[in-house]
C-alpha cells in the first residue's frame, strides 16, 4: 500500500534507532503519515499520525489508466450490508484500502442512478454497488476475485474492534513487507 517509494529500501538506508516519516496510501486516496522507528533487526515499527495528513503523491504514485471498464451488468450480484456510503468516512475507507490496496474508486451515472464502482485494474477484479432503494444496496462483482467481500469483511472487523482511529493503528515493516494493525492485534494487511 505505500505509494511514496519502496519502505524495505529504506530500511536499508537507515540507523537502527532512526525514523522514518512517510505517507501511507492506495488508491481510494486515505492517507496517514506513518511514523517508524528502525530497529537493531532490519525491522521498523511506528504508528500513524493521524489527522488526515499526508505528503503530496509523485506521478510515478498515480493510478494507473483505467481503460475500457468491464461489462457492469455482468458478474455475481448480491444484497450488501454495506453501502458505497460508507468510504466516504476517511478512516472506513483506509480500511478499505488495506483489503483492497490496489482498487479505484469512481462514481458513474448509469440507467438515471449513480452507481459506485470500485475496480483494481491489475487483477481484473471489480465490484459495482447501486442503491436498491433506501438502505439497501446491492453489490454486483466480477473478476478473479470477489472485491467487495473483502471490502466489507475488512470494514465490518474494524466496526466490531470499536472503529478506532487511524493515531491506533500499528505498522511494521520487513524485508518480507508490511503488516498494519489496529487494537484487536490481528493483521489487516500483509501487502
Amino acid at each position: 500500500m505505500w505509494r511514496a517509494g519502496d519502505p524495505r529500501e529504506w530500511l536499508e538506508q537507515t540507523r537502527p534507532g532512526g525514523k522514518i516519516l512517510a505517507t501511507v496510501c492506495g488508491w481510494l486516496y486515505s492517507s496517514e503519515l506513518a511514523r517508524l522507528t528502525v530497529h537493531e533487526d532490519g525491522t521498523a515499527t511506528g504508528r500513524f499520525l493521524g489527522g488526515q495528513v499526508s505528503f503530496m503523491l509523485a506521478r510515478p504514485q498515480l493510478t494507473p489508466p483505467l481503460g475500457l471498464l468491464p461489462d457492469l451488468d455482468a458478474g455475481e450480484e448480491r444484497p450488501t450490508t454495506l453501502g458505497n456510503d460508507a468510504l466516504d468516512d476517511w478512516t472506513a475507507r483506509f480500511v478499505a484500502q488495506l483489503a483492497a490496496p490496489h482498487a479505484q474508486r469512481i462514481a458513474l451515472a448509469r440507467d438515471g442512478r449513480n452507481d459506485t464502482v470500485l475496480i483494481d485494474v491489475e487483477a481484473g477484479t471489480w465490484a459495482c454497488l447501486t442503491q436498491a432503494g433506501g438502505d439497501r444496496w446491492t453489490a454486483r462483482q466480477g473478476g478473479p476475485d470477489r472485491l467487495w467481500d473483502r471490502v466489507e469483511e475488512s470494514i465490518a472487523r474494524w466496526r466490531t474492534d470499536g472503529a478506532p482511529p487511524l493515531d491506533q493503528f500499528e505498522i511494521t515493516v520487513a524485508p518480507e513487507g508490511q503488516t498494519i494493525t489496529w487494537p484487536s492485534g490481528r493483521p489487516t494487511s500483509g501487502a
